[in-house]
């Protein structure tokens, strides 16, 4: 019988990408903001996003200022939740950005769509914008609340704009253990998406999870770019399952797929810029997750 079930499971699971593929023929959000706002998410205005600078202050008002525009709410009714940490000598003042999607069928249980806002700042006069290093999965986040507030999910959406990932992935840290209280069925995290000269996007993750590896099996493509699992411990390339911030969901046990781009010259560069973004690639990354996202939403794990 477990066999027959898993059969279905597989069967079903091909059918709903298949449809969920042929939906992404027509556009589910504007892409013309998306670049729009990845563009100023990545200027010199914001001066890097650093953690505890004016830079980052101001690019979680923009943030939180798109987010209201599309009257989402925010996560237990606001949109920034405060942490702070020592690194070194320093005390850090950090905030997550959490807006919340209630879903309509299972609203007590959660898929957190993550992706990080920080990024390094200016180092010796020089702005690191972070362009795809994380405003690429910044817009993106948008972009899925976009598309939620017109295509409501079953189950309850958190999407996260962690802070200080890249002081240790301390935004992550503090939401999961902040997470008794809450149902989480899987992590999707976005960090740099957007730029590929290969034109392959990676999925990481599914090897901990039997469910996610039959949706990523199953999943028909009809985007040019190639979506690849890899960088998990499984083929000798670096390994990713703990690079960014899925890694504390994974270690709280919580089923996740990471999404991303290998890196590239300009990865922690100050040349990680607008103007690098390989702008279908990054349209197709979003098309793609987004699918993948309504499959696991359909399903459930």
């Amino acid at each position: 019988m477990k066999h027959l079930f898993f059969t279905l499971l597989m069967v079903c699971s091909v059918v709903t990408l298949s449809c969920a593929q042929n939906q992404n023929k027509t556009k589910k959000f504007n892409e013309t903001q998306l670049l729009e706002r990845l563009e100023i998410l990545s200027s010199d205005k914001f001066e890097g996003r650093k953690t505890g600078e004016k830079g980052n202050d101001s690019a979680r008002a923009f943030i939180i200022k798109e987010f209201q525009k599309l009257n989402v709410s925010g996560y237990n009714g606001k949109f920034e939740h405060p942490f702070q940490f020592k690194q070194g000598n320093k005390v850090y003042k950090a905030n997550n950005i959490l807006a919340e999607i209630k879903g309509t069928e299972y609203p007590e249980t959660y898929i957190v769509i993550s992706a990080h806002h920080d990024h390094l700042g200016i180092i010796d006069g020089k702005i690191y914008n972070g362009a795809d290093d994380d405003a690429s999965g910044l817009s993106a986040l948008i972009s899925f609340a976009e598309y939620f507030v017109n295509h409501p999910p079953k189950h309850s959406v958190i999407l996260a704009a962690f802070d200080a990932e890249e002081l240790g992935l301390r935004g992550a840290k503090d939401f999961v253990k902040q997470l008794d209280s809450i149902e989480v069925m899987v992590n999707l995290n976005m960090d740099m998406i957007g730029r590929s000269a290969k034109d392959e996007l990676y999925a990481v993750g599914a090897r901990y999870n039997e469910k996610l590896t039959t949706i990523l099996e199953g999943f028909k493509n009809t985007t040019t770019t190639k979506l690849l699992q890899g960088h998990d411990g499984t083929d000798g390339k670096q390994d990713w399952t703990m690079a960014s911030d899925h890694a504390p969901f994974h270690l709280a046990e919580i089923p996740f797929l990471y999404f991303g781009n290998e890196d590239h010259a300009a990865y922690h560069k100050p040349t990680d810029d607008f103007e690098a973004i390989t702008p279908q690639f990054y349209k197709n990354a979003i098309h793609i997750i987004l699918a993948i996202f309504e499959t696991i939403d359909h399903l459930g794990l």
